[in-house]
């Protein structure tokens, strides 16, 4: 190919680099973007892979069967040490299948998170997130939100969806935190899989004796019907669901919240017309990209993206907080804009794997910030944001308390 290139290499680079500003990449991600968008970059373990950083070739890539989501197959890129234990060890889901197998395995659970079912969970959801704020407000002040309302309300709403009980939350945030966190060692990390595992064996056990109205009851008798069951899959799809369900949305909460109390007319603008509620979403949703660096393939062919040639068997970091504060698909990108509603970002990821749960993150999002902002109209942070300990430690960036007083 004509102008084809081997592409630069700053493998002097680790990657990722930690944030300096909640509401922006790195600088040097700003950096990579404008002068060597597809680089070979050093990742912790020491393995070196491609980082893409322009909104554009992150597009590129993820719409691409040719770059693999599979995690045990050899140059798949890890960011952290016992990743590729963690993969060898597990039985795949849905995140790290390729076609053939990705399409089925995704339409079992499709219907679960339909427009229409998100729907019918939207009274549930108003019900949970005024409970919470109920509680706050007969508590004490300061509140941390984390607590109160960012935590429970995406936690009691995945639970319930699963049919997991959430007297065991906590032992599900402790174990998933371990699971997601980059500096947990090895050994860690393998034991909150394993305590996660052998709990949700148990209880998946306990449906198939006796199915329940749930997405995991549901499950179970939807593959008999099939002959297709097998509970090894299902342990895999509810350990995924009940980390992504909660970790995401969480963050987001805490995050968006923090936002909007950061920017006075936006937030004034927001409470003005609730209409617009959905389009900040979308902008907080892009403005964060709380997991910039979770999304990572491998190529299975040579594949040119950007002027630079990956050759098989190369590890590839999308860069997906980069891609998000490109100036060429958003102008002023560090710049907090409601208005702004670009729902092509790549916060929920692109191409055949986007996000599953997104209709229902963009519904617990809307309903926790009109609901929020509508009962406690003089909400405000308690501490100064540099004062706040942010998740730079995890793969969902995020803040660990957010004290708010009123």
């Amino acid at each position: 190919m004509n102008g084809r290139s081997d592409g630069p290499d700053r493998s002097d680079m680790t990657l990722p680099v930690h944030r300096t500003c909640p509401y922006a990449p790195p600088d040097e991600y700003g950096r990579l973007r404008e002068e060597t968008p597809v680089v070979r970059v050093t990742l912790p373990t020491g393995a070196t892979a491609w980082a893409v950083s322009r909104h554009e070739d992150i597009r590129t890539v993820l719409a691409d069967p040719r770059f693999s989501s599979d995690r045990t197959a050899p140059g798949f890129p890890a960011l952290s040490e016992g990743a590729r234990q963690i993969a060898a060890d597990a039985r795949p889901t849905m995140i790290g299948l390729d076609p053939p197998e990705h399409g089925p395995a995704r339409r079992t659970v499709l219907g679960e998170f339909t427009v229409r079912r998100m729907r019918a969970l939207q009274p549930r959801i108003q019900q949970i997130v005024d409970e919470c704020l109920d509680a706050m407000l007969a508590g004490p002040r300061p509140a941390d939100l984390v607590t109160a309302l960012s935590l429970p309300v995406p936690s009691l709403v995945i639970c319930e969806q699963l049919g997991v009980p959430y007297t065991d939350h906590e032992f599900f945030q402790r174990h998933s935190s371990q699971l997601i966190s980059r500096t947990a060692s090895a050994g860690k990390r393998v034991h909150a899989l394993d305590e996660l595992r052998v709990y949700l064996e148990n209880l998946i056990a306990d449906k198939e004796r006796e199915p329940t109205d749930d997405l995991l009851g549901r499950q179970i008798l939807k593959h008999r019907e099939d002959g297709t069951y097998d509970r090894e899959d299902l342990i895999g799809l509810s350990l995924l669901l009940l980390i992504a369900g909660h970790e995401t949305t969480a963050n987001m909460i805490s995050l968006g919240t923090m936002a909007l109390l950061e920017h006075p007319e936006e937030l004034a603008a927001l409470r003005a017309d609730p209409t617009r509620t959905p389009a900040a979403v979308e902008e907080m949703l892009r403005t964060f990209t709380i997991a910039d660096t979770a999304v990572l393939r491998v190529a299975k062919a040579d594949v040119e993206v950007g002027r630079v040639l990956i050759r098989e068997g190369e590890g590839v970091l999308v860069l997906s907080n980069a891609g998000n504060h490109d100036p060429s698909v958003y102008p002023r990108p560090d710049v907090l804009d409601i208005e702004r509603g670009a729902r092509n970002h790549l916060a929920f990821g692109f191409g055949a794997h986007q996000c599953l749960g997104q209709n229902l993150a963009r519904m617990e999002l809307q309903i926790v910030f009109d609901t929020l902002f509508r009962r406690i109209p003089g909400l405000r942070l308690a501490a100064a944001v540099e004062q706040l300990a942010f998740k730079d430690d995890s793969t969902v960036y995020g803040v660990y308390e957010l004290p708010v007083t009123w």
